[in-house]
């Protein structure tokens, strides 16, 4: 078989081999040894690429990604995929931020031609049910991939744009392939309170726990068999190979690249599902700065929010007293007052019980403490139970105690939909 100079280069960047599974099915053929170079963890693109794109084979395609779609050479995957003659690539889906990443928090990039590939970009965002489905039958598209790193947490949007594209996928009879990467936290644990439907919103759709501990390819399982059971989508999931539960991201070998503007550094994804629980508050969570959601505070808090933190003895983590001047959102060029977590020791460190520890000694340390006024804090933790409890003088303990049976009831279905070891 010969194969063109544009099929040559296109398949120069392929490592490892494909792991792809209908819904409900095991594992597939496992990876062969590492390329030189390589890192440990193969990416599901990596093994789609190294299969010649056999799963998508006679199909036309489109892809919901953004700037976390890369090779291990961080080479982006739609202009790896765009001049292989093994795959018939013909539009992009690009989310919150946009494909290309140009877009701050709650934007996006609209509908437009990229200049890269001259390919159609259309746009998701805030889009979902028969108007996302319009959108994936006008692309002419046969099925639709996602690939797009997330970062462990209920609130982290990109999951609940993969939720709304399988949803819309099955209304327009689209088939659906989900390419895995990792959860950079590890996948070890679920933490935090599960969200009460009656509170679902974009920044969570449906009954999850607030750090799932999950990828999105065991995500997409559990929302196909569970969510959308009525009308599930036909999916199939491409796995990583050389992944553990257990491996937090820089065991991965992989390039970091930020998910979204505030998420420069797998350390923010590390406390990111307990204090963007700030973002409910009228506390900066450190967007802004250099160490948004590391760096917290307001005008008129000092060294006592630190301390009093500090006495609690939280398991991984010290609080510095610190000061900063956010470049843009809350206190904009005003320097504020405030802390800055080090976690030491990633292991023990629990970030949403964290969260909820600097909650609650900030309002008891800080007369301005205020919620935000919409209310927030309850789409992010997907009750009014953790607001209503810190007001009435609830401790953490008691806090985080009010969500332990839903939690474990959690984990248990959970469980069904793991992949990995």
């Amino acid at each position: 078989m010969s194969l063109s100079r544009r099929g040559l280069l296109a398949a120069g960047g392929a490592v490892g081999a494909l792991a792809a599974t209908a819904a409900g099915a095991g594992s597939a053929t496992a990876a062969p040894a590492r390329g030189k170079g390589h890192g440990r963890v193969r990416t599901g693109f990596d093994r789609l690429a190294a299969d010649g794109y056999a799963l998508l084979k006679g199909e036309r395609v489109g892809i919901v990604t953004n700037p976390t779609g890369i090779t291990s050479d961080v080479r982006h995957i739609v202009d790896v995929m765009h001049p292989d003659e093994r795959v018939d690539l013909i539009a992009v889906f690009g989310p919150e931020h946009g494909f290309r990443g140009t877009a701050q928090a709650g934007g996006s990039e609209g509908r437009y031609d990229d200049p890269a590939t001259g390919l159609p970009v259309y746009d998701t965002y805030l889009k979902s049910g028969q108007a996302l489905a319009d959108v994936f039958i006008a692309s002419g598209v046969d099925t639709v991939v996602f690939d797009i790193q997330d970062a462990g947490a209920r609130f982290y949007t990109y999951i609940w744009t993969l939720y709304d594209c399988m949803e819309a996928a099955a209304l327009a009879g689209k088939r659906f392939v989900v390419l895995d990467r990792p959860n950079p936290v590890t996948g070890r644990a679920a933490l935090g309170p599960v969200l009460d439907p009656a509170f679902s919103t974009f920044v969570g759709r449906r009954e999850i726990s607030q750090a799932h501990g999950m990828t999105v390819t065991e995500l997409a399982l559990l929302f196909n068999a569970r969510f959308l059971a009525e009308r599930p989508v036909d999916l199939r999931i491409v796995k990583m190979s050389g992944w553990k539960r257990s491996d937090f991201f820089d065991a991965t070998g992989l390039p970091w690249v930020p998910p979204s503007p505030n998420m420069p550094t797998p350390d923010t994804a590390l406390v990111y599902s307990g204090t963007c629980l700030f973002e409910g508050t009228n506390l900066s969570e450190g967007r802004g700065t250099t160490r948004p959601f590391e760096l917290l505070g307001a005008e008129g808090i000092d060294h006592r929010w630190a301390a009093t933190v500090n006495a609690l003895g939280l398991p991984g983590v010290a609080f510095r007293e610190a000061y900063f001047a956010p470049t843009f959102s809350k206190f904009q060029g005003k320097t504020v007052g405030g802390v800055q977590l080090h976690v030491h020791d990633r292991e023990v460190f629990d970030p949403v019980r964290t969260g909820i520890a600097l909650l609650v000694t900030a309002k008891r340390t800080w007369s301005g403490f205020e919620w935000r006024s919409d209310n927030w804090i309850d789409k992010l933790t997907g009750n009014t139970r953790v607001r209503t409890m810190i007001d009435a003088g609830a401790d953490t303990d008691e806090v985080v105690g009010a969500w332990s049976k839903e939690l474990a009831a959690f984990r248990a279905v959970r469980k069904r939909y793991l992949q990995y070891r």
